[in-house]
C-alpha cells in the first residue's frame, strides 16, 4: 500500500539520531583530557578584624544583638573578598587568634561561627591587646599594605588603646574602628541553658546598661588614621570601611601555579550537531533513482 516508503531508512535515522544523543550528553558532561599549565598570580591586601566578645556585646540595641549582627557583616564581608589576606582576632579581657592570615575564606566562615562570648575566658574589653596582636600576626615582610578593623562597643578597660592604634600607624598600618551599639545604651542579657533569666546587676543589685563608647572609638581611628563607623541595623558599617581599604594600594604577594584539564566537550557537541543534520535530510521514501538503476538487466 506504501511501496515509496523505504524499510531502511528509518533505522539508518534512529541510529544517527541515538549517536547524536550520546554525543551531546557526553559534551554536557565537559569531558576532559590532557592538561594545561597555568599561573595565577595573586594581589591584595591583609586585613585583621578584631572582633570583640565580651558580655556587653550581648546587649539588644542591635538585631539580634551586637555580637551576631557584627558576625553577620563579617560574612557578608568574607564573600566579597577575592584575593585579600583575611584573619581574625577576639578580644575581651585578653585577645587571642582566631583565624590566623589565610585566603581560605571557607575556613573563616567556619571560624567565624564558633565565636561567642565564652571563647575568651577572661571578661573585660582591651583593644590595645587586640591591636597590638594584630600587629604580631601581620608579615611585614611582603610588602602588602595592612589595615586592621576594631568591632567593639567601645567599652575599653584599658588606655593604651589610642597609643597602640597611633604606633600601628606608624608602621604604616591603618586602624579602623565600627561602634556596635547605641548612645542610650542597653541591659546585657543573661542567658543559662539557652534561655534569659535575666539582666546582669553592679554590686548594688542596679541593672548595668551598656552604652557604646563613641568618643573612644573616634579617637581610636583618628590616631590609626583610620574611619570610624557607628553600626546600625541596616548597615554594619563594613561597607564603608571596606570602600576606604579598598583605595589602599594591592600588591602581588605570591602566585601559584596549578595543571588544569583540558575540556574536550567541543569536539561532542560539533559530532552532535553533524549527525542531528544528516539524520534531518534522510527521507523515509525510497530513492526513486536507485529503483531505475538495475545493473543485472539483460539488454
Amino acid at each position: 500500500m506504501m511501496p515509496n516508503v523505504s524499510t531502511s531508512m528509518p533505522i539508518v535515522k534512529f541510529i544517527l539520531f541515538g549517536l547524536a544523543t550520546t554525543s551531546l550528553f557526553l559534551g554536557l558532561a565537559n569531558f576532559q583530557y590532557g592538561t594545561k599549565m597555568e599561573e595565577v598570580k595573586r594581589e591584595g591586601i591583609d586585613l585583621m578584624i578584631a572582633l570583640d566578645v565580651s558580655n556587653s556585646m550581648l546587649a539588644e540595641d542591635l538585631s539580634p544583638n551586637r555580637l551576631e549582627r557584627a558576625k553577620r557583616a563579617i560574612y557578608q564581608l568574607i564573600e566579597k573578598l577575592h584575593n585579600d589576606r583575611l584573619g581574625i582576632i577576639v578580644f575581651a579581657g585578653d585577645a587571642y587568634v582566631q583565624l590566623p592570615i589565610t585566603t581560605d575564606y571557607s575556613s573563616a566562615k567556619l571560624f567565624l561561627e564558633t565565636i561567642g562570648t565564652d571563647i575568651v575566658p577572661t571578661q573585660g574589653t582591651s583593644i590595645g591587646s587586640a591591636i597590638d596582636l594584630a600587629m604580631e600576626s601581620f608579615d611585614f615582610e611582603n610588602g602588602t599594605s595592612k589595615a586592621i578593623i576594631v568591632i567593639t562597643d567601645g567599652e575599653n578597660h584599658e588606655e593604651d588603646a589610642v597609643v597602640n592604634a597611633q604606633s600601628a600607624s606608624e608602621e604604616g598600618v591603618s586602624v579602623h574602628t565600627i561602634g556596635m551599639g547605641s548612645e542610650g545604651g542597653a541591659p546585657i542579657p543573661i542567658y543559662k541553658q539557652g534561655a534569659q533569666i535575666g539582666f546582669r546587676t553592679d554590686n548594688q543589685n542596679n541593672t548595668v546598661v551598656s552604652k557604646l563608647n563613641e568618643d573612644m572609638l573616634k579617637q581610636i581611628a583618628a590616631a590609626g588614621n583610620g574611619t570610624y563607623v557607628r553600626a546600625t541595623n541596616a548597615n554594619a558599617g563594613l561597607s564603608i570601611i571596606m570602600e576606604e581599604i579598598n583605595k589602599m594600594e594591592k600588591k602581588e604577594f605570591g602566585s601559584k601555579t596549578f595543571k588544569d584539564y583540558e575540556d574536550r566537550f567541543q569536539i561532542f557537541l560539533i559530532i552532535a550537531l553533524v549527525l542531528l543534520i544528516l539524520e534531518y535530510f534522510i527521507s523515509n521514501r525510497k530513492n526513486t533513482k536507485l529503483d531505475r538503476l538495475n545493473l543485472f538487466e539483460k539488454k
